[in-house]
């Protein structure tokens, strides 16, 4: 496929160039020709336009038989890019053949199935991204799988967790998505439906016509033409976003553990990335941002989409014109928080003894849930929390270790030893099942990736 139209976004910082490649405006007059080309070619098959007439078609149906910067500024007087595409290329046949050109069939048919088929070249270029993000997240879940490092709850320290089961949650995320977004590209439909959703101009033989140009562009066909039925297109751009935020997930947490009082992990390093024009010493992220940006602008793109859905009768009045931006933005963007977000886990730096150290810097207190549960075998759940508590007090306010505090207090000393006490404040001894649940999340997307090893 020619790149043109590909200069033009590849302005917007955030998108992924080989998917705005795919929603160029040379990609989507090429998808719109082929059906032209596959409609011709079915009403053919069954007798209602003549096969050398279809055939004069499919060979017109060229893009570099056409100036698309003029169709463009045509459409924007037209209403439609289809009404100029279809003049030129009925322009373009044998006077014997133009009146079969775009028989049957409305605009919308033609711009809903070519984003249809733009769709289905977009969303294995964004699962293969996926794929990326999963296997590097695999390989981090299996490597850190006894990796201890804070977990966080609203940005405190809360009890240990492992970092291999913070990329298990990460690959979760992309197994979700995989499957997700497997469904949508599988389903794909058809919109054919003629000038009000009837085919009344194909008469008896509208489902066979409508059943031979799904299978020619292979999209599936639906209980009903969908022109403002637009839950598919709504689907389709909300999954986007949903992919989006996942790695905007992934993102934030690796800028979050870039800080320079956390410095957990780190981008890799590229020549240049991440340096500031006013301080020498800065190392910014900047995969993670960027990743972050392209989802909230998929998200926006999503909720154009969103708030178009209550369109008007049997053809949207502005709403549907609004999804001819929208969409192919949520397309871009998705991808390049994917591809963002990949670049990320595959280069991505961690530093374990980094993460103990910020565990012991809290002093053991991230270990007091751990010191109830050894207490309250002798204590109780209530009174051991009521103790530990107090033992955590006294640790903030004196500006001391827990470890000391608890080998003072009488009520802790009655119920554990010294050793007791050691083996509860250690963070290694309270992981719960961090290490299944890594190993899991690799099983479940090994799983998936066998069972849809790609389109």
């Amino acid at each position: 496929m020619a790149h043109e139209g590909m200069e033009a976004v590849a302005e917007q910082p955030f998108a992924s160039r080989r998917v705005s490649g795919m929603f160029s405006s040379r990609a989507r007059v090429e998808a719109m020709l082929r059906v032209e080309a596959a409609i011709a070619a079915a009403e053919a098959d069954v007798g209602i336009v003549p096969a050398d007439a279809a055939a004069a078609i499919a060979a017109a149906c060229d893009v570099d038989h056409l100036d698309i910067p003029s169709l463009e500024r045509e459409a924007t007087v037209a209403g439609t890019l289809v009404i100029p595409l279809v003049r030129r290329l009925t322009e373009l046949v044998p006077m014997e053949a133009r009146g079969w050109v775009h028989l049957g069939t409305t605009s919308q048919d033609v711009l809903d199935t070519a984003l249809m088929l733009q769709a289905r070249e977009a969303l294995p270029a964004i699962e293969e991204e996926l794929v990326g993000v999963g296997e590097a997240c695999a390989g981090l879940a299996s490597a850190h799988a006894a990796t201890v490092m804070p977990g966080r709850t609203l940005l405190q320290h809360a009890t240990p967790i492992t970092f291999g089961v913070k990329a298990a949650h990460w690959l979760a995320s992309v197994t979700r998505q995989l499957l997700h977004l497997a469904e949508l590209r599988q389903a794909l439909p058809l919109q054919f439906g003629g000038a009000a959703g009837t085919l009344a101009v194909l008469g008896d033989e509208a489902e066979r016509v409508t059943q031979r140009v799904a299978e020619e562009l292979g999209l599936i066909v639906p209980d009903l033409p969908w022109h403002t039925d637009r839950d598919v297109v709504a689907h389709l751009t909300a999954s986007l976003a949903i992919t989006a935020g996942a790695m905007a997930k992934i993102a934030t947490d690796v800028a979050l553990s870039m800080q320079t009082e956390v410095a957990e992990l780190a981008e890799g390093a590229e020549p240049g990335a991440g340096t500031s024009s006013a301080m020498p010493q800065k190392r910014n992220p900047v995969r993670a941002p960027a990743a972050i940006a392209a989802a909230r602008l998929a998200a926006g793109a999503a909720t154009v989409v969103l708030g178009g859905l209550a369109q008007e009768h049997e053809r949207g009045v502005g709403s549907w014109h609004a999804e001819w931006v929208a969409v192919p933005d949520a397309f871009r963007y998705a991808a390049g928080a994917v591809e963002h977000v990949r670049a990320i886990v595959e280069g991505i730096q961690v530093d374990p003894e980094r993460m103990r150290a910020n565990i012991d810097a809290g002093g053991g207190l991230s270990m007091a849930e751990a010191l109830v549960a050894a207490a309250t075998p002798s204590l109780g759940r209530d009174e051991a929390f009521r103790v530990v508590a107090r033992a955590c007090d006294r640790a903030v306010r004196e500006g001391i270790g827990l470890r000391e505090v608890a080998l003072q207090d009488e009520d802790l000393r009655r119920t554990l030893t010294s050793e007791g006490i050691d083996a509860a404040l250690d963070p290694g001894s309270f992981l719960g099942s961090s290490a299944r649940f890594a190993a899991h999340a690799v099983e479940r997307f090994r799983e998936v990736r066998e069972a849809d090893p790609g389109p």
